[in-house]
């Protein structure tokens, strides 16, 4: 009845919203409708983000992310104007008695030195836009920033944007606005990517010389993305060149990586191949002896992507990552994802466009005790993996220059395989584990970006999700009623055959951003968003491990909601050489997950009754400075925020800190041109240390000093500030290997200064004197990185 009721309501909102365009006095105009594609000139890629403008009309649209447009105007002449930062402007006599097809290709600007930015749109794209709490970099942007061990890395470079964070450095995933890890979409090419990191995240999956675009949306999040209630990292992987075939790579201080891209056929499609191999096992094994001669740590990766175009109203695209870590010696453990994706593009008619996804996910991760000998007598391995399945369409209606409207629907099955285990002592096994459990999780979304003024710009969104959770044979009712912070104990277990339904939820999640022009160089925006997560990342840790537990929403552990409200104000200087931002944000989330004291979360089947449930907040100002033109280029980011947790049973039943929370992130990033051949980089972070608990008292028993923590409080204490200083300067050369293509060198220096910059704080017994107890500081890196990585094309 619930749901019936919830769908009905749905209805009613989509006939309301169609019924006020229906309305829209546009419809009664005498217009033709104006569509293409937009190209790179030099390799065929599909540009993201052109400005196509009407210079008459004042009437402008952006390409989506496969490069497509349409824009409908009155019939008449009109000047079409297209730019693209970092490309020629081209401009256009479009006389429009008919429904036209018109598709370009922009050269880029050969003759200047390369402009740093952030977003490769209009050069006030981010005044105009409706896109508030978003930031976009482009992969030349990411390749001149200084990089640990010279290695570029698209997640390390979010990182110096406002409002994104780590708990350390050599932690995996980052943080946005308060939330956790967990709490972040991240997709490549639309699937989504369930740990981020190689090499326990020095590291990040995507290699960059097939990464396209790479967009972080934080607020204001449309309808047609859903699941996290925290940012969308969304990551688009290239085409390839459609052009000529072309050879790239880089020989780096531990891993090398080579691509090779061209045509498919002539004019119709493309191709894209990748390869990374980590190598720094394979220096230091003559340097290891005894236990760690067999000691193993590499990671690799194949990134691959092709697409063909049938005719000029379908095009199919498919793509694929596979990658794998793997890290011990006599005991050890690998995880690593793959994802494929299918894409087919349709194009009804100039204002009517569809994106088909259909995508496969798996992340799975083992450990073993016995990587050498697999005959012991005594072996414990243990393996666990989340896959997923997805079907997605997407639909794009350019109604008029007016409404853009976007609906589509999404759904995901999940298969979660929480752990299972082969355990040998003695010469005797057994088989250990939990269940497997299954979800689907499905969606439907409309949105429209509204121009109802030329200073008045509304995009709103209407999204609901549907959840339902099956397919494990047993669920458990915990006792309620335990006291608060403790174990709660089994009171009953329920059977379910087959696919039996077991729990269901549903959410609407509305969405809403606002546009106010000022004047033509500043703008004041305003955006809300609901967000539900289905899906819940299972670890009390101070930084999350490829071995954590990805669990499903339950009967026992609920969904998590967000509410976030945020407004900016955005001002452009001198020409939009500067541009400037404020904002401020506000964000609440439901049915947040905190765990008891000295908690099993590994191959514990009642792991639930180990779980506490609580609310969090989240709040701050973000400032963000860029400089875009000229040869010293780069941007300062300075976000002071909070991150609380309000937990029953927890610090009194008050509001404490969260552990990834940081009250000041300041962040500079400087890029200078200094030739054709030379560019230089430097970046600076400081932040405020992450949140600990400490032992307040300690016992002596039989002469050892034993912690305790008196008041049970948890996140009081906060461990040291970080900072640290990198550069890196790359000289470009006229040619590569056996004189064809360019090359360049990067040399890059990490840690500048020789920071120790603490990852944690511990106690622990003195090891001279075990009647007192001393703080540890623990450091990732303790030392100046240098390194010098040869990049080559041809």
């Amino acid at each position: 009845m619930k749901k019936d009721q919830s769908s009905r309501g749905f209805i009613r909102c989509i006939t309301a919203f169609l019924f006020c365009l229906l309305l829209n006095p546009s419809f009664a105009q005498d217009t033709f409708t104006l569509s293409g594609t937009v190209k790179d000139a030099s390799d065929g890629e599909a540009l993201i983000g052109v400005n196509v403008y009407a210079r008459d009309q004042q009437v402008g649209i952006s390409t989506n992310v496969y490069g497509f447009y349409s824009i409908t105007l009155p019939k008449g002449s009109h000047r079409l104007v297209v730019s693209y930062v970092g490309y020629h402007k081209v401009e256009r006599e479009i006389n429009l008695n008919a429904n036209i097809t018109l598709n370009l290709e922009l050269k880029a600007e050969g003759n200047v030195l390369e402009e740093v930015i952030v977003k490769a749109e209009r050069e006030d794209h981010n005044v105009k836009s409706m896109e508030m709490s978003v930031n976009k970099m482009e992969m030349r942007t990411i390749k001149k920033m200084p990089a640990l061990l010279g290695e570029v890395d698209v997640i390390r470079s979010i990182q110096f944007l406002p409002g994104v964070s780590s708990v350390g450095e050599g932690s995996s995933g980052f943080n946005v606005r308060g939330g956790a890890i967990d709490q972040n979409l991240v997709l490549l090419d639309e699937a989504p990517v369930y740990n981020s990191s190689h090499l326990m995240g020095f590291f990040s999956i995507f290699n960059p010389d097939v990464v396209k675009d790479v967009k972080l949306i934080k607020g204001s999040i449309p309808s047609v993305y859903g699941g996290r209630v925290s940012s969308i990292l969304d990551v688009r992987m290239k085409e390839g060149n459609s052009k000529r075939t072309e050879f790239s790579g880089g020989i780096g201080t531990i891993f090398s990586r080579f691509t090779l891209e061209g045509p498919l056929v002539k004019e119709k499609g493309s191709f894209v191949v990748a390869l990374r191999r980590s190598y720094i096992d394979l220096l230091a094994r003559p340097f290891l002896k005894d236990d760690l001669k067999g000691v193993k740590f590499y990671f690799y990766d194949f990134t691959a992507k092709g697409n063909y175009r049938i005719n000029d109203k379908n095009t199919v695209y498919l793509s694929g990552y596979l990658g794998r870590d793997l890290f011990g010696a006599d005991f050890g453990f690998d995880w690593g994802n793959a994802t494929t994706t299918f894409r087919w593009n349709h194009v009804f008619n100039n204002k009517l466009f569809l994106n088909t996804t259909l995508f496969y996910s798996n992340y799975n991760y083992s450990l073993d005790s016995d990587l050498k000998n697999k005959n012991k007598e005594d072996v414990f391995r243990w393996n666990s993996n989340i896959l997923n399945y997805s079907i997605k369409p997407d639909f794009t209606w350019y109604l008029n220059t007016r409404n853009t409207i976007t609906f589509g629907g999404q759904s995901i099955l999940y298969n979660f395989n929480p752990g299972s285990a082969r355990v040998v002592s003695g010469g005797e096994g057994q088989d250990i584990g939990l269940n497997s459990k299954k979800a689907l999780e499905s969606a439907v979304y409309i949105g429209n970006e509204h121009k109802i003024t030329g200073r008045l710009t509304l995009n709103y969104g209407l999204r609901y999700s549907f959840y339902d959770y099956f397919g494990t044979p047993l669920a458990y009712i915990f006792d309620e009623s335990a006291p608060a912070g403790e174990r709660k104990p089994l009171r009953d277990t329920l059977a379910f055959s087959g696919n039996e339904s077991i729990r269901k939820y549903g959410y609407f999640e509305p969405r809403l951003a606002v546009n106010i022009s000022l004047n033509r160089s500043t703008s004041l925006k305003i955006g809300y968003n609901r967000l539900a997560q289905y899906i819940h990342l299972l670890s009390n840790t101070t930084a999350s491990s490829p071995l954590d537990v990805w669990t499903p929403s339950t009967n026992n552990i609920k969904p998590q909601l967000s509410d976030q409200v945020a407004l900016g104000i955005f001002k452009n200087f001198r020409d939009n050489m500067y541009e400037t931002s404020v904002e401020v944000y506000y964000k609440t989330l439901q049915n947040q997950i905190d765990y008891i004291r000295n908690a099993d979360l590994l191959l514990n089947p009642y792991v639930e009754g180990d779980l506490m449930y609580g609310k969090g907040r989240a709040y701050g100002a973000e400032f963000f400075v860029k400089k875009n033109k000229g040869n010293l280029n780069g941007w300062i980011s300075y976000t002071l925020s909070r991150t609380e947790r309000k937990v029953n049973g927890l610090n009194n039943n008050e509001w404490f800190l969260s552990r990834i929370d940081k009250l000041h992130n300041l962040s500079v990033v400087s890029i200078y041109d200094i030739s054709k051949k030379w560019n230089i980089g430097a970046t600076f972070s400081f932040m405020t240390g992450t949140p600990a608990s400490f032992p307040t008292t300690r016992y002596i028993w039989q002469g050892i000093a034993i912690p305790h923590n008196y008041s049970d409080e948890r996140n009081t204490y906060r461990i040291p500030a970080s900072h640290r200083l990198d550069l890196s300067a790359t000289k470009r050369n006229k040619h590569a290997l056996f004189g064809r293509g360019e090359s360049e060198w990067v040399f890059s220096v990490y840690n500048v200064y020789n920071r120790r910059n603490p990852f944690s704080v511990y106690v622990r017994q003195n090891p001279d004197d075990p009647s007192r107890t001393e703080a540890v500081r623990y450091s990732v890196f303790a030392s100046v990185l240098p390194s010098v990585t040869y990049n080559f094309k041809f």
